[in-house]
């Protein structure tokens, strides 16, 4: 009899707890923590391309950044890749403006006057430019009170490709391929000249510029003949045209340097002949800085209204560290390397800047290099 009570009181609990667990999960699509992708977006976040996707460097680092932003921060984001033809920028902008994003990112030096044009018709825009900046000294109407601009320290990160690149010489002559002659490839430049003469005062350093982002054709003759004057490691600072040089890099069986990206791991796979002659990159963070600038926003601590430089010591400028520099790159020269950034890291070390300077004082330091 006892056993017959004990049994149904177990019975009667059994049947109370299923009764629970059906009402618990009865509306299972109310009970249940929404995932992460069912969340509602943080911020709805719109990057325009004033160029193509799959250079392996500049805009392919933007786009890298724009899927961390939708990656780790959970925004919404649209990519907009418009082309080289700059008529189409303008509308490109006004339509991401139009759509009203919270934050239309866009970058690379001529997006400045361009965002300087088309601010005023979107007084409430959240807009971040980068690798350019807005003149806010200028700003006398408050204009640019929200757009957020980053600038990087490219000219620190040049400066030990530099020394790398003349630490690697055989010949005591390097070379450098710009996409266009201005100010931030300038300061890519200055800042590859000083470096190189850091670690040999009698480096001799050709350069040479296509003229434009997207002209491979042109970027491989400017550095065959950079080959013919004795140049036997190129620095490639061209974006798409920079493919160019990577090729005749690749045909003479020539060192090269990459830009942006850590271009020898994105051809490690697809042309892993070429990824071993590129010793490193100088690595130009563009997902880093714009990540943490949309990170920021969604804290609400971002300095809307201002500018930022970012260099080695927020991660976002310096060399490519990878398997093919730790295989082709002695270990002597990798620790000169890693001493000059430290170097640079606590100021023990100036590096020479394009920004500031006129024409005549950049012209000078480069032909007091040239063979």
């Amino acid at each position: 009899m006892y056993k017959e009570k004990i049994m149904k009181r177990f019975v009667v609990a059994l049947l109370a707890l299923s009764l629970v667990s059906i009402s618990l999960f009865a509306n299972g699509k109310q009970e249940v923590a929404p995932t992460a992708s069912q969340q509602k977006a943080t911020l709805d976040v719109a990057l325009m391309i004033n160029g193509n996707l799959g250079d392996k460097s500049f805009h392919d680092s933007a786009n890298r950044g724009m899927q961390m932003i939708k990656d780790q921060l959970n925004c919404k984001i649209k990519v907009a890749e418009v082309g080289y033809d700059d008529s189409k920028w303008e509308p490109a902008l006004r339509d991401l403006c139009d759509e009203k994003h919270d934050i239309v990112i866009c970058g690379t030096w001529q997006m400045q006057a361009l965002v300087q044009k088309v601010a005023p018709d979107y007084p409430n825009q959240k807009i971040i430019v980068y690798d350019t900046s807005m003149d806010y000294a200028s700003d006398t109407k408050g204009v640019y009170k929200n757009i957020y601009s980053i600038e990087y320290k490219q000219n620190d990160g040049s400066f030990l490709a530099g020394a790398l690149a003349a630490k690697m010489s055989k010949s005591g002559i390097i070379g450098f391929v710009g996409g266009m002659d201005n100010t931030v490839i300038l300061d890519f430049l200055l800042g590859y000249i000083q470096g190189a003469k850091n670690v040999n005062p009698n480096i001799k350093v050709v350069s040479s510029f296509v003229g434009n982002f997207s002209d491979a054709a042109k970027a491989k003759e400017l550095t065959f003949s950079q080959y013919q004057m004795g140049a036997d490691v190129v620095f490639s600072c061209a974006s798409n045209a920079g493919e160019g040089t990577l090729q005749a890099s690749k045909e003479k069986g020539k060192l090269a340097i990459g830009v942006d990206s850590d271009q020898a791991m994105l051809y490690k796979d697809t042309d892993p002949q070429l990824a071993n002659l590129i010793i490193s990159s100088v690595l130009k963070r563009v997902d880093q800085s714009i990540f943490l600038a949309v990170q920021a926003a969604i804290k609400g601590n971002l300095a809307w209204g201002t500018r930022v430089a970012l260099g080695i010591n927020e991660d976002c400028v310096g060399l490519a560290d990878n398997e093919i520099y730790q295989k082709v790159v002695p270990a002597d020269v990798r620790a000169t390397i890693s001493a000059l950034t430290d170097k640079i890291k606590n100021g023990e070390i100036k590096v020479d800047t394009a920004f500031g300077l006129t024409s005549d004082q950049i012209t000078a330091k480069i032909d007091a290099v040239r063979p």
